[in-house]
């Protein structure tokens, strides 16, 4: 680490974060990272001199104990500290990210409408246009290549990264997982997959299109061309997500080789944050279908896997409003499969999702809780249900109302999805 002062600023570099992701109630930083601290503002940057975290230090903004984040796609996320247990309750995390943009949250506030909020962003190019001033001073070498690098990075700079990262993979990652939560969303994306096998009436976030497997040569282009995105700060990443709707379906074989080579090529072994992740999505069908043989090969891969699959409901009425196609029946057999694997499998871990809203019936909630708590002995620590709500501007204190009743009941973890992008 090595700090210069420069004008009314302290910039400090090669800043050491924690190696391993946890539940905290305080701010936490993860890996390496560079800072620039302002009489207003601390503005923490990736290994590229990229903006990562701009955190208010003056009376007008919100709160000491909350932050803006830039994600690699160039979304802006505010992470809201507001009651902490509260929003532990709801989403498993001790802080509540609001997005910029459309999303599924059941929580009314909106720090995006705060003028302040949006000065914090804005006063990022500012700042960066008096780093290419810092090279009359005789500062030292390395801080002098930060400068440099992060006076590059401007807001528009940015957005075309952005561009980039989805033409490598092929499109925007319109949802990530939910369990993407235990790593903050900070994933590589590897599409193996594209489209998705039931178009369900109901969602809004999946493509309009047919499922299709990408090629393995494909695969290994994107991991080779993301390492080169990346570049330096790809050392900060420990989690790959394999896109995008139901890459379960697309067989172990295709599975095992996207998540080895990205293993091997994106130097996961050697990553600032340990206990490296996988994330992927699965249909009921692709559950049910998909040997023990390829789960036992997957479980020996150096990753820690989710895989997260989308039951909706266990009512029949309810899944033809929905416009799912698939019975009941499957919905019961890919759940109890779940139960199943959890138990024998220690590197993996299965999530179902459901659907929580309002104006769904009775039977709707009922089914939900024959299978999270009146199929189960005991309470099981292992396999979340999310609650994913859908139109929540219609109603949000009943479907506040309706979470906190089935996660009272559930026997299992139980948290409220949101939707997040990439």
């Amino acid at each position: 680490m090595e700090s210069y002062p420069f004008d009314d600023k302290t910039i400090t570099i090669n800043k050491k974060g924690a190696s391993s992701f946890s539940k905290v109630s305080y701010p936490i930083r993860y890996g390496r990272f560079s800072e620039i601290k302002t009489k207003d503002y601390i503005y923490q940057f990736n290994l590229n001199g990229e903006i990562k975290f701009i955190q208010g230090k003056n009376q007008h903004w919100p709160d000491p104990n909350e932050w803006l984040k830039r994600t690699i796609s160039n979304d802006w996320i505010y992470y809201s500290a507001g009651g902490y247990q509260g929003i532990y309750s709801f989403i498993g995390e001790y802080y509540l990210p609001y997005f910029k943009y459309p999303c599924n949250t059941i929580f009314r506030n909106n720090p995006f409408g705060n003028g302040r909020v949006e000065s914090a962003i804005h006063s990022l190019d500012v700042l960066l246009s008096s780093l290419e001033h810092i090279s009359v001073q005789k500062a030292p070498p390395a801080i002098l290549e930060f400068a440099a690098m992060a006076a590059k990075n401007r807001l528009s700079t940015l957005d075309e990264n952005s561009d980039t990262l989805h033409a490598i993979i092929g499109g925007s990652v319109t949802v990530l997982p939910p369990d993407t939560r235990h790593v903050d969303y900070e994933v590589i994306p590897v599409t193996i997959a594209d489209g998705c096998m039931y178009n369900c009436g109901f969602c809004s976030v999946k493509q309009s299109k047919k499922f299709s497997r990408r090629s393995k040569n494909n695969i290994l282009e994107q991991i080779n061309r993301l390492k080169d995105f990346y570049k330096k700060d790809l050392s900060n990443y420990n989690s790959i997500f394999l896109g995008q709707h139901d890459a379960l379906h697309a067989g172990i074989e295709f599975i095992e080789f996207a998540a080895l080579q990205s293993y091997e090529i994106l130097d996961i072994k050697n990553s600032n944050i340990k206990e490296p992740r996988l994330f992927l999505f699965g249909s009921v069908d692709s559950l049910i279908q998909t040997e023990e043989s390829a789960f036992t090969a997957l479980n020996k891969t150096p990753f820690y896997t989710y895989i997260n699959i989308g039951l909706e409901s266990a009512d029949q009425k309810t899944l033809d409003r929905l416009k799912k196609p698939i019975s009941i029946q499957k919905v019961q057999k890919a759940f109890f499969k779940m139960i199943d694997l959890n138990k024998k499998f220690e590197n993996i871990e299965i999530s179902a999702n459901f659907i929580l809203g309002q104006n769904l019936s009775d039977q709707h909630y009922d089914s939900i809780l024959s299978l999270t708590r009146d199929s189960l002995d005991r309470f099981y620590s292992k396999g979340n249900i999310y609650l994913s709500p859908m139109n929540p501007e219609t109603n949000k204190k009943e479907i506040q109302e309706k979470f906190t009743a089935l996660k009272n009941q559930s026997r299992l973890p139980t948290h409220v999805y949101l939707i997040q992008r990439l």
